[in-house]
């Protein structure tokens, strides 16, 4: 969020803009005078910053309200299309890549299938850039209109000037994402933890909206967890909050897949789950988010209910520990497998927590799903740029270099096709939609 701040008249100036900008994008259409009381400038001080975002086509007027005597007062929105930003989420199932115009309304989708136990960084890195050619295509917009790219990664991000991803279940150790990623495209590219992007899109749209305090539970094939403190994204110094999936829950009991024993992730990732569980009908799907919800949605039978008991019993647990260490006013489940889980699971999850807590901070939280599906992580890694855009937007859209191109290689594409500004092979397995409202605006009502 911004953050005002003491310096110069130019950064008094940009801190001016900045303030209108977060205060509109969240309370759109806005008057000047709506703009005035929110932000606590004065009309003229308003009155300046939007003249000039008038003037740079970020800000269009967008009719008019009464008022109490006089003229109608002009209401001010957004423009969608001055630019657009996309979000990235490396899943452990799935490459997901979104293009959102700046009302974050979805314009193109690609989706990259992955095999849950292969996640080579190659492999990775030429879907996520195939889903970039993708999405340009498919929403026809010119890669210099582009704010920029979040990307949400598994494990730990080592921001500096070479971004290095850790993600034991990976396999990955200093796995330079971004050099390898700068082979393919010139954007301009923002990483971040998943559980975290999730947890700011649940803050900026979602189940975390007007809480000053949650936990941002993430379920998938791992499991991850990021905190919202005084209203903004909190990260420790190296992510450990994030990876709350890694806690030891059971000293000496299963087998992690980062190599420990006991964790979290053991006994309620959704790879665990279905390792404890034989049913004919989960069996027989193709994939493990199928194989999950046909488990959810079996039919009852002692050893399918006995592994859900169980998962209820020990993600309590771990929502318990959440609620003694931080005491957030909300936890909010979400990712694909805990959106199934919590479905069915619920009140099952909300009990073991409450046995779990202490009495006093779990009367003062609630659990709750989250409310963006299950494409909240790609939604969140878009607010990255869309966040560095809100604090320093200035009119002038950065041009950003192309690299150049290489020699064919056995199939390849390596030309950079349309202009778009990138060297990918375009894998015939791209899934692409255009015009599918994912995002909301800020003073809608998300529906769970």
């Amino acid at each position: 969020m911004q953050r005002r701040r003491r310096g110069t008249v130019r950064d008094l100036r940009r801190e001016n803009r900045a303030a209108v900008l977060w205060s509109l994008y969240f309370s759109r259409p806005s008057s000047r005078q709506d703009l005035s009381a929110a932000t606590g400038l004065s009309a003229a001080s308003v009155t300046n910053v939007v003249r000039g975002l008038l003037q740079d086509g970020i800000v269009t007027e967008a009719g008019s309200e009464d008022s109490d005597g006089g003229r109608p007062r002009v209401l001010l929105d957004i423009n969608p299309d001055y630019g657009y930003v996309i979000g990235v989420d490396i899943g452990e199932t799935r490459i997901r890549v979104e293009l959102f115009d700046l009302a974050m309304t979805e314009r193109a989708k690609a989706e990259y299938p992955l095999n849950p136990a292969e996640h080579e960084a190659e492999v990775v890195v030429r879907d996520i850039a195939a889903g970039l050619h993708a999405v340009l295509a498919e929403g026809e917009v010119d890669p210099t209109a582009v704010l920029g790219v979040g990307i949400g990664v598994p494990g730990i991000v080592e921001q500096g000037p070479d971004v290095l991803v850790h993600a034991q279940t990976y396999r990955w150790d200093a796995v330079p994402l971004e050099r390898l990623l700068r082979a393919h495209t010139g954007l301009p590219l923002q990483f971040e933890n998943g559980a975290k992007t999730m947890g700011q899109a649940e803050l900026w749209f979602g189940a975390g909206r007007s809480v000053r305090n949650a936990a941002v539970v993430l379920i998938g094939s791992g499991v991850g967890a990021s905190l919202i403190s005084s209203g903004s994204t909190y990260q420790g110094p190296s992510l450990t909050v994030a990876e709350w999936g890694h806690t030891t829950i059971v000293v000496g009991g299963r087998r992690c897949r980062c190599g420990s024993a006991g964790c979290l992730e053991a006994y309620v990732g959704a790879e665990a789950i279905l390792d404890q569980c034989s049913s004919p009908a989960a069996l027989s799907a193709d994939d493990e988010e199928s194989m999950l919800a046909a488990l959810i949605a079996a039919d009852s039978s002692p050893t399918t209910d006995a592994v859900l008991a169980e998962t209820a019993e020990y993600l309590g647990v771990g929502i318990g520990n959440l609620i003694n260490l931080f005491r957030p006013e909300r936890v909010i489940l979400g990712g694909w497998a805990g959106l199934l889980l919590g479905g069915r699971l619920l009140p099952a999850i909300r009990e073991s927590a409450q046995r779990h807590s202490l009495r006093h901070p779990f009367a003062a939280a609630s659990i709750e799903l989250g409310q963006l599906g299950p494409e909240a992580v790609a939604l969140g890694a878009a607010t990255l740029p869309m966040e560095d855009f809100l604090n320093g937007a200035t009119g002038q859209q950065q041009r950003w270099p192309v690299p150049p191109n290489l020699d064919s290689q056995r199939g390849q594409v390596q030309r950079d096709e349309a202009g778009l500004g990138l060297r990918t092979q375009v894998r015939p397995s791209a899934i692409t939609t255009r015009g599918t409202r994912l995002g909301r605006r800020p003073n809608e009502r998300a529906v769970s």
